[in-house]
């Protein structure tokens, strides 16, 4: 955004040292200097142009007339007319916003010219009276930050209720409306039909604001939600091993609205995934199994395109691994919330209102705070680790643990009963001690030692560096035994 640019208009004299702290404050305040430059008559160098005609120039030119009146009227052309009243004039003929700031309580000192100025000024604006140069600054940044918010160039609603400024009705997908209606009737018995006009749509789910659609309007139903929002967009890598190395073998960027991102984000997930298939004998159609559920895949995506800070130019970013699935979203957890209520009953806060009401409706997302609570209870019954909740700088993120001791690799370790059993416990605590495993499996102390270190040497387990009964084994993260995504795998 080009700054705006403020012509400030006084008697120099007068205001010399207002005009130069203006001028200064608004140079030096990083928010300020970001959306304002300032033109100072005084500024200017030495010039053989009449100044009446630089300073209307300049009247012109500028985005924003501040004027400053004090006692003094000034100099007086032929005509008895002062520049700062050929000033005012000239903006106010033009149409330029003005702010008008009057030194003293009242004006009854004032040269009789300037009373009928300030008279002159009263019925079209707000003026504000200042003392001092304090309550001038503090006076002026409160106008500029009201000018600003009118005019939209800064927004106090949160993101997703702001009006996208440059977007219109015809930036939305019909369809996609049409599809949400379809969705939200069957999963919440919404009340509109597929018929209603898309404005009537979004004035029923607030998404529409001084007549044009809100920004969760265009991230929900834009035909090109990226023109106006960059950033929301998910990244998809897969890596062969538990790290992250460039280039990704498998990378893929999903665009598009945000119910299509979650719904492809989900499928390239899935995609990497092993899928056991089991037999017929409970049925005709036979059994099949993710290594790691999809509900918990789809809540953990769809967590983080609900919540993620749109104001933030990163992406959302989900990472497969041979051990793991990782993903990461702009913006942290909304205070009082921490990682630790995640794991237990907890109310619902979101900075995206709008857009997770809409996710609501079409049965994407409950209103409850119990998501996390589902990915862990399915995680646990799936025999997998509950999943990890962090937060970074700026960031969440979500670690689903995966499946890697198959029914394949298992068979080709040669575990004993014993150590068959105790695969459970380990999937979801990924460790056990010398005592655990004779409770669960009943076996002496020597003979306990001696399994767990045969799961050792095959890989399977590593000790701490404690000694005896109170010695703990890790479950290792072994990818170089999980063939589920062998690297001679091809591209998809």
């Amino acid at each position: 955004m080009k700054p705006l640019r403020i012509f400030i208009s006084s008697v120099q004299k007068e205001f010399a040292a207002e005009r130069a702290a203006l001028r200064d404050y608004l140079r030096g305040d990083a928010l300020m200097r970001r959306f304002f430059e300032v033109f100072l008559f005084e500024d200017l160098p030495a010039s053989d142009r009449r100044a009446d005609a630089v300073y209307l120039k300049e009247v012109a030119a500028c985005d924003l007339y501040i004027g400053l009146f004090g006692h003094d009227y000034g100099y007086e052309d032929a005509a008895g007319i002062s520049p700062t009243e050929h000033e005012f004039t000239r903006a106010t003929e033009l149409g330029k916003p003005r702010l008008i700031y009057v030194k003293g309580a009242d004006d009854k000192a004032k040269h009789p010219k300037m009373q009928t100025l300030i008279r002159r000024a009263t019925p079209q604006l707000i003026r504000r009276r200042f003392s001092t140069s304090d309550e001038l600054g503090s006076a002026l940044y409160a106008s500029l930050i009201e000018h600003l918010e009118r005019t939209g160039a800064i927004q106090s609603l949160p993101f997703d209720e702001q009006p996208c400024l440059d977007a219109t009705l015809d930036d939305l997908d019909a369809e996609a409306v049409r599809r949400f209606i379809r969705e939200a009737h069957h999963k919440r018995r919404f009340s509109l039909s597929e018929h209603t006009p898309v404005g009537d749509v979004l004035a029923h789910l607030n998404l529409i604001r001084d007549g044009r659609p809100t920004r969760a309007a265009i991230l929900l139903f834009g035909k090109d939600p990226q023109r106006f929002v960059s950033c929301s967009e998910v990244r998809c890598m897969h890596f062969h091993g538990t790290v992250i190395q460039r280039p990704a073998p498998y990378y893929r960027i999903f665009k598009g609205n945000l119910f299509g991102q979650v719904d492809q984000a989900v499928d390239f997930v899935l995609s990497k995934l092993d899928l056991s298939v089991g037999t017929r004998s409970a049925s005709t159609q036979a059994p099949t199994r993710y290594e790691v559920p999809p509900d918990v895949i789809r809540e953990a995506i769809v967590n983080a395109v609900a919540h993620r800070d749109y104001a933030h130019q990163g992406a959302i970013q989900v990472s497969v691994f041979t051990d793991r699935l990782e993903v990461w979203n702009p913006g942290e957890l909304l205070a009082p919330l921490t990682l630790e209520q995640l794991r237990k009953p907890h109310r619902s806060l979101t900075r995206n209102a709008r857009v997770c009401e809409a996710l609501y409706l079409a049965g994407y997302i409950e209103k409850y705070g119990t998501g996390t609570l589902m990915m862990i209870q399915e995680s646990v019954e799936h025999a997998l680790p509950e999943p990890d909740f962090d937060q970074q700088p700026g960031e969440f993120v979500t670690t689903l643990w995966r499946d890697w001791l198959t029914a394949h690799v298992l068979a080709g370790l040669n575990l004993n009963d014993r150590q068959n059993a105790v695969i459970p416990h380990l999937k979801i605590n990924r460790q056990i001690t010398n005592a655990e495993y004779r409770q669960l499996t009943g076996a002496t102390d020597r003979t306990a030692g001696r399994d767990l270190e045969n799961l050792v040497r095959k890989g399977l387990l590593m000790k701490t560096a404690k000694t005896g009964r109170s010695t703990a084994y890790r479950l290792v993260q072994k990818p170089a035994i999980n063939p589920t995504n062998p690297p001679s795998e091809n591209p998809t």
